[in-house]
């Protein structure tokens, strides 16, 4: 039906008047509706001076719109590369290849994001030219991103990634091709460094972390499953996420696959805030909850590898515990916050500052610990052999203690000495009884205050239904004095087989006999 012409006349009349008075409350005006347009126009009865007067300010819009990320794209793009590993490995009598003929990206997704590789029967190998066995082939073992740090070749990415790798190739944007050389990697942290050699490369800029915002919105760019440059976009979901003892990580919801690794997180600024590091999966694909390593704690390691190729860390010597709602209130603390102190390793730093069990530790040089993960970071975080105040909170006081930080033990050396001490003494009857122990060092026996005694490394069957542990000192054996591992294995070797034998055991302060009855 045609409208009668002054009808259309005062509709056109009534949207412009309202397009108008919306321009000058400052809001946006190209998408207002019609019914809008004619609600928000005066009446003609009203004169325009009182309209005004008693119109109310509209309020500017808190979303301006979606972001354009083209131009950030072109910008950082040129700085995120390719990260390819490969590593020895045997010839197979199947001609070679990946488990159940898998590619390495699928097994980088079985390993890193939440489903078990499968176990798979070992082929047997294949002779080398002459009949005997080769040296193996490189086979490509993994896939990751990076981007570049600096102009001149030192790249940053996931621990994760290099780990393990015979060699490391580097792809620029650009296609060119590098190998490159492991600075160094930090599997506490999930960091690495890696060095080409190539001068004027486009470099990041670093972002402020404490500036990022929840609901900011942030992009990546990394090669999932191999497929490079490929950008993802989110908003930050949550920010000073505990998953790990050194890492307050950035939560997103940015689309984060296997092969995105490594790869940096971006604000609209350009700027890298965190490194892509890990997702939160129940099926092993991504589920919207992403994680990325904030950059300030990534530099901070980065600066290390780049300057001694390790990480050195600080430590206090306690076993820490949360402190709950109920235990703050009771002990007159207020709210829950802090570290609860329920062990001090003796002959430790925090044992010489005169720290105690049931102290809650509530500041370290005078930071507040408002969580129990917020300690071991802020120690870790300090240099070895510099002296640091910790603040405890001590029957209804607080105190400040002077302590001199040590360095934390790395892993290779633990797990070496571990090595070591399951084969010092792993000898029959001590295995009978689920029992492998080591001789107490020097400086274990002057802390201890005794003579000699072993001290238990592993405990299994019928020890530990006994109640023996992991670090517990045996002193005698069937009423025997042992010295060492020597002494601990004859005295058992001669015990009544069939009979309960008695230990004589030192747990911290305490010594009491146990009774471990062998099996039959």
């Amino acid at each position: 039906m045609k409208m009668p012409a002054l009808q259309r006349k005062t509709l056109q009349a009534l949207s412009v008047a309202a397009l108008i008075a919306a321009a000058a409350a400052g809001g946006a005006v190209w998408n207002l509706p019609l019914a809008q347009a004619q609600a928000a126009a005066p009446s003609p009865a009203t004169s325009a001076p009182a309209a005004s007067a008693a119109a109310a300010p509209a309020a500017a819009p808190l979303v301006s719109g979606l972001p354009d990320f083209t131009a950030l794209v072109d910008h950082v793009g040129p700085s995120v590369v390719n990260i390819r590993t490969t590593e020895k490995v045997a010839a197979r009598g199947n001609g070679g290849g990946s488990a159940l003929g898998m590619d390495e990206d699928m097994l980088e997704f079985f390993r890193r994001f939440g489903l078990p590789v499968p176990n798979i029967p070992k082929q047997p190998q294949r002779p080398g030219p002459g009949g005997s066995d080769g040296d193996g082939e490189s086979q490509p073992s993994g896939v990751g991103s990076g981007f570049i740090l600096t102009g001149d070749g030192y790249v940053m990415t996931n621990a994760h990634v290099v780990e393990d790798a015979d060699e490391v190739i580097v792809t620029l944007t650009d296609k060119r091709e590098f190998k490159a050389k492991i600075v160094g990697s930090d599997k506490r942290t999930d960091v690495a460094v890696v060095k080409i050699d190539a001068k004027g490369l486009p470099a990041v800029k670093i972002g402020d972390v404490s500036r990022l915002k929840v609901g900011e919105w942030v992009m990546a760019i990394g090669s999932p499953f191999g497929l490079e440059n490929s950008v993802t976009a989110g908003i930050v979901s949550a920010k000073q996420r505990d998953t790990g003892d050194y890492l307050p990580f950035i939560q997103t919801d940015v689309a984060i696959n296997p092969g995105n690794s490594g790869g940096p997180l971006l604000n609209l600024r350009g700027e890298v805030v965190g490194i892509n590091s890990q997702i939160y999966s129940r099926s092993g694909g991504f589920m919207g909850i992403s994680f990325a390593i904030p950059i300030d704690e990534a530099v901070r390691v980065s600066d290390q590898l780049r300057s001694t190729g390790k990480v050195t860390r600080g430590r206090i010597g306690v076993q820490i515990g949360s402190v709950t709602k109920e235990v703050a209130e009771s002990i007159g603390l207020g709210k829950p916050r802090g570290a609860l102190v329920s062990a001090v390793e003796a002959g430790s730093p925090a044992a010489k500052a005169g720290v105690e069990a049931g102290d809650v530790i509530i500041k370290y040089n005078g930071t507040d610990i408002d969580k129990v993960s917020d300690l071991p970071r802020l120690v870790g975080n300090t240099k070895p052999g510099v002296k640091g105040t910790v603040t405890v909170f001590r029957r209804g006081s607080s105190k400040d203690l002077s302590i001199t930080i040590a360095e934390v033990e790395p892993d290779e050396a633990v797990a070496a000495r571990k090595k070591a001490e399951s084969s010092s003494a792993a000898t029959a009857s001590a295995k009978s009884l689920g029992l492998v122990v080591a001789d107490l060092t020097a400086a274990q026996k002057k802390e201890l205050n005794v003579k000699g005694g072993v001290r238990i490394v592993s405990v299994a069957d019928a020890a530990a239904r006994a109640g023996l542990r992991e670090g517990d000192v045996v002193l005698s054996v069937a009423n025997t004095e042992v010295a060492d591992a020597k002494g601990f294995e004859a005295a058992l070797s001669k015990a009544d087989k069939n009979k309960p034998v008695n230990m004589l055991v030192r747990r911290g302060e305490w010594a009491q006999y146990v009774l471990v009855r062998p099996a039959r």
